[in-house]
């Protein structure tokens, strides 16, 4: 019977296993050719930018253009998508993107291509997918059921990387053959097919009987939920140490195949596909190893590997063992990129995790940008050997640095919602936007267990903040020893509801463990009160809501 549950969880679980899922996989293909045309489009732009200017420098900024919007918009794009349709709002990113590169191809066929009208529209098209990139990154698990989540995470970065092997090659051709018209073109109707898959996608929202959260609120909430989140902290501290770092290979590497082993473009293009290649191999193999491997040794050994990487690239010249290296290369970073992944994906709830994985993505352009324009610097004024040694110690520090924040709790988490909190007893209804709201919760705890209570009820006030609540506070009658009183404000009535939809099952078992610490036959007795202006509605205060906690 164990054997059984076993094959049947490594089926569940196998590298293939959420291609099965229909719309998965139609939305996978349609990435994937969308991400080819997007490589389509990079080498078109680059070269219509060099032959018409000659400039290195508006080579640069055409390049720019694409990854600065992410930058700059990432926060905002997760946090609209956590409080609209996110169905509907990634086909009209996928329509704003169209609608883009469809104009860039018209231009470009009746010759009105300026250099910074190309620059403008790439940056526009930037613009579409930063905003659709974290909709598309949290959209993922509801795809999937949660054992197929590794695999299809890794799924998405190897589209990455069979894009990065197939497209700069294919748009070579194009341009080449048919001319930059036609590869705008076809990086347009690329977009077309995702939308398509979008269409057909019969999403099921969230229910709540809530109104949605304004942008400003929902904002606010994205950060609060961040700064209470230790594992979301930890998958941010470890991204943000490791590409900064890991940024020097990819930025140096032409330097050295042009400048140290004196080699072609081909070379260069052998090198790139080695990584893509190792990064397939990798996305193929990590569902078996992540049996295997706990998440933090798997990141440790995969980072350490990758300083590796960056320290024979400085030092050896036999291009055949660069070869090697980059297939090394490749299966550390996706190693690495897809545990972060899946990290963040797994610890934040359905609610905020557009807006978590969002901080996530600038957290990764911004170290991947900043990496490589700092160790550009350095390898113009020391050498490329120079930059790329201090890179790999700086690698095997990041990955020393990151054993101090852990993944692994990551996967232990339930961050489904509970339901377990009713609604709070009202004598009048309470208007939604009246506050603040302070909420009282009494608890009698046995003497032997008050440290053990204290330090629940820290993991506990860490929860409540996450869930919304602006205060949090606990204190001990000095009459009655182990009588406590918990207290937490919210904003406004309506915020408060909206932390009852926000419990978790963790939390959930939480509270269960601090009721078990209590007198026998003492519940925790609940009191709301809620501010606001005289006369609107009659402040409400009740004192017969018990047990659980809210």
């Amino acid at each position: 019977m164990a054997k059984a549950d076993a094959t049947a969880t490594d089926a569940a679980s196998g590298p293939w296993s959420p291609l099965k899922v229909p719309t998965f996989r139609g939305l996978w293909l349609a990435i994937l050719a969308g991400n080819i045309g997007t490589w389509i489009h990079d080498v078109a732009a680059a070269w219509v930018m060099a032959e018409t200017t000659g400039s290195p420098f508006m080579v640069a900024a055409v390049q720019s253009a694409t990854t600065l919007p992410v930058v700059l918009l990432a926060i905002v794009a997760g946090t609209l998508s956590d409080i609209v349709d996110r169905r509907r709002y990634l086909i009209l990113a996928q329509l704003w993107m169209f609608l883009v590169a469809g104009t860039l191809a018209l231009l470009a066929q009746f010759g009105q291509m300026g250099p910074w009208t190309l620059v403008m529209l790439t940056f526009a098209l930037g613009v579409g997918a930063a905003m659709a990139m974290p909709a598309q990154q949290a959209s993922t698990p509801e795809l999937v059921p949660r054992p197929m989540l590794g695999a299809a995470v890794a799924l998405g970065s190897l589209s990455m990387n069979i894009a990065r092997a197939i497209g700069p090659a294919l748009g070579g051709v194009i341009v080449a053959q048919l001319g930059v018209a036609w590869a705008f073109a076809i990086n347009a109707l690329s977009f077309l097919g995702v939308m398509v898959v979008l269409v057909r996608w019969r999403r099921e929202p969230a229910s709540s009987a809530l109104p949605p959260e304004t942008f400003g609120v929902a904002l606010r909430a994205g950060w609060r939920y961040a700064r209470q989140a230790s594992v979301l902290q930890a998958v941010l501290v470890k991204a943000g140490s490791f590409f900064v770092f890991a940024s020097a290979l990819t930025a140096l590497l032409p330097i050295v195949v042009k400048q140290e082993l004196r080699a072609s473009a081909g070379t260069y293009g052998l090198l790139l596909g080695c990584v893509g290649a190792g990064a397939i191999t990798g996305a193929l193999l990590l569902p078996r190893l992540r049996r295997r491997i706990e998440p933090d040794r798997l990141v440790l050994l995969a980072t350490l590997a990758y300083a590796a990487c960056i320290a024979v690239l400085a030092l050896v010249r036999d291009v055949r063992v660069l070869y090697l290296m980059s297939l090394v290369n490749g299966f550390a970073w996706i190693s690495v990129l897809s545990s972060l992944q899946i990290a963040a994906q797994t610890s934040v709830p359905a609610w905020v995790r557009a807006r978590a994985l969002s901080l996530y993505i600038v957290v990764f352009s911004a170290g991947l940008a900043a990496g490589s324009l700092g160790w550009g610097a350095l390898a113009q004024a020391q050498g490329a050997t120079t930059a790329l040694l201090a890179a790999s110690f700086g690698t095997v520090l990041a990955a020393l640095f990151g054993l101090r924040f852990p993944l692994g709790a990551a996967m232990q988490l339930d961050v489904t919602p509970s339901g377990h909190w009713p609604q709070p007893v009202v004598t009048d209804e309470v208007a939604g936007d009246r506050g603040p709201v302070l909420v009282t919760i009494e608890y009698r705890v046995r003497l032997p267990e008050r440290s053990e209570f204290l330090r629940l009820m820290r993991e506990l006030g860490r929860g409540r903040r996450r869930n919304g609540a602006v205060s949090w506070g606990v204190a001990e009658d000095t009459v009655a020893p182990g009588v406590y009183m918990e207290h937490f404000v919210d904003c406004s009535w309506l915020e408060h509801l909206r932390q009852h939809e926000r419990v978790t099952e963790d939390e959930h078992h939480l509270q269960e463990a601090i009721g078990a610490l209590l007198e026998p036959g003492t519940m925790p007795v609940v009191r709301h009160f809620v501010g606001g202006a005289p006369g609107a509605t009659l402040p409400t205060r009740t004192a017969g809501n018990v047990n659980p906690m809210a």
